[in-house]
């Protein structure tokens, strides 16, 4: 069972903190006890936690201030996982342990989530296919550090999907082009394919 930290810990990072339209708001340690029904001390603990990862900023007598991604932040964020999905490209191939059907599902669930209001259920679901990949280079700190990167990549995700009109069917399209690099063992096609789809995000939050 879930101690009250743990929950008020995983509520925020995954509902608050990827949601768009929390960027540049405040959070106070009452509304978050009234909105999941806990004491405040739990959540005080769970937004200290979140303050070390720098994913809030703890202003006195203000709350908890959660701080629109900067342009550094897309930018660093885009070369991590570059980084990372790039070389499980390349190692699941050479372990021959691409999960091909495990993407291949991730990705029809995630067409079906094309459309208004699945924004952030969309996102999650692009978590996942990008996530399965990097599992799949067998190295589990690696896996644990993109996990790491997972509410700046959601909130980054919606925010894009936001910004750009058609920007979800371009994402399934980018998305089966890894995929048939990787099932056709083709490395260098599939971290072409990384780069172009993280370059396409990265553009539009760019542009503003």
């Amino acid at each position: 069972m879930m101690s009250g930290r743990q929950k008020a810990y995983t509520y925020l990072k995954d509902t608050v903190l990827t949601d768009p339209a929390m960027q540049g708001e405040f959070l106070s340690e009452q509304m978050i006890a009234d909105r999941i029904g806990i004491s405040r001390t739990p959540i005080r603990e769970a937004l200290l936690l979140l303050a070390a990862e720098e994913l809030v900023s703890l202003v006195p007598k203000r709350g908890a201030y959660i701080a629109p991604l900067s342009g550094r932040e897309i930018g660093e964020l885009m070369e991590m996982r570059a980084l990372l999905e790039r070389y499980a490209a390349e190692r699941a191939i050479a372990r021959k342990a691409v999960p091909a059907d495990e993407m291949d599902r991730i990705l029809d669930e995630q067409a079906k989530l094309r459309g208004d209001g699945k924004a952030k259920e969309f996102i999650e679901a692009d978590h996942r296919f990008h996530a399965t990949l990097v599992a799949a280079a067998g190295n589990t700190l690696m896996a644990k550090q993109y996990e790491g990167l997972r509410s700046r990549q959601v909130r980054a995700g919606v925010t894009a999907l936001y910004r750009a009109g058609g920007r979800q069917e371009e994402v399934c399209v980018e998305h089966r082009r890894i995929l048939e690099a990787l099932a056709a063992g083709r490395a260098d096609l599939a971290c072409a394919a990384i780069d172009e789809h993280i370059a396409a995000t990265r553009r539009i939050l760019a542009e503003g």
